[in-house]
């Protein structure tokens, strides 16, 4: 064999050459300009609006560091921008005292702007959408899907109620996240508020026990937490039975208070942490807090308006498929047996 017949062969039978891996990007460009336009705006605030004592007023001394984070930080009870009366009125537990107070003044605010930007978003409906309309249209299509996937098909009618709480909420989250909002006492993030978080719950329990009521009637729907008709199975199955209705009776009521408790010390405790942060550092580590806290406060709205929509679909659930075999299952769980497959209807 000649040396040309080895070289072509040696040619042939080399493995071909790899392309040589590129060096990874890291942090684009892009993101070193939003840390250092956050940095450059906190700094900015910290300035505008810098922390004063409590007892004082703007401008006065504000020694460091324990100055600056109770200049920084606000206590549960919002302020009150507009008193609209004089009298206090206490039961010990509940304060009467209505007023307009930052936490509501601010919420109206968020309504306000949620609204017109739906509004203007929405209004211009075309058959080839524009750009605001394609965005506007994206958005609630994937927040509708998300919420029919979860609560199934039943919840189509109250998707429009799943989509306002959770853009209602994710606003009244994030704005505490913007100077002025918090460093002045005229406005403060109305979520950071129980009175707030408390009010969205109980019209959230208003409507799913309403919607409960509408569709199954009143015999329907009473008859998931007083199932009386089990004593038919025997005196043992109707108290088991009694007994597990009066129990989600309790639970019914239990809702809104999870509800708007969850939220309530979230987003208050994700503020109270970034104050004390921005107050003791001023701007650089509270950059990478402050993105956490955009994350989390949009999975905060999210939970709360998915079991809202989920105890809808809950309440209007008809129990005639398990009528006469509540008690029985009860009766067999406790005896260890498995209970018995139902026939299908």
């Amino acid at each position: 064999m000649s040396s040309e017949q080895l070289a072509t062969e040696e040619v042939v039978g080399a493995p071909a050459p790899q392309p040589t891996p590129k060096a990874g990007r890291g942090l684009s460009s892009k993101w070193f300009t939003i840390f250092g336009a956050v940095i450059l705006f906190n700094i900015a605030a910290f300035i505008v609006f810098p922390p004063f004592p409590k007892d004082g007023g703007p401008g006065d001394a504000c020694p460091y560091p324990a100055c600056f984070i109770h200049g920084t930080l606000e206590f549960p009870a919002p302020h009150v921008v507009l008193s609209l009366t004089d009298a206090t009125q206490s039961t010990g537990l509940v304060t009467w005292y209505p007023s307009i107070s930052s936490t509501i003044l601010t919420m109206w605010i968020v309504m306000a702007l949620v609204l017109a930007a739906s509004i203007l978003m929405a209004r211009p409906r075309k058959m080839v959408p524009g750009r605001f309309q394609n965005l506007f249209e994206f958005f609630y299509e994937g927040l509708g899907n998300f919420g029919l996937g979860i609560a199934g098909p039943t919840a189509r009618p109250y998707i429009p109620i799943f989509a306002a709480y959770f853009l209602l909420i994710l606003f009244s989250n994030w704005i505490g996240l913007v100077p002025p909002v918090g460093r002045i006492d005229e406005l403060r993030a109305p979520t950071s508020d129980v009175n707030i978080t408390l009010g969205l719950a109980l019209v959230a329990f208003v409507m799913f026990e309403a919607e409960g009521f509408r569709k199954l009637g009143f015999r329907g729907y009473a008859g998931k937490f007083f199932p009386f008709y089990e004593f038919k199975n025997g005196i043992s199955a109707g108290i088991i039975a009694v007994f597990v209705g009066l129990v989600e009776l309790m639970l019914e009521f239990v809702k809104p208070v999870t509800l708007s408790m969850r939220l309530f010390g979230n987003i208050y405790g994700g503020e109270v942490a970034l104050g004390v942060l921005t107050a003791l550092t001023i701007a650089f580590v509270p950059v990478g807090l402050l993105g956490l806290e955009v994350m989390l406060n949009a999975i905060q709205a999210l939970i709360f308006s998915i079991l809202t929509l989920m105890f809808i679909v809950l309440a209007i659930e008809s129990h005639d498929h398990e009528e006469g075999h509540v008690a029985e299952e009860a009766l067999e769980a406790y005896h260890g047996i498995d209970p018995a497959p139902q026939p299908a209807h």
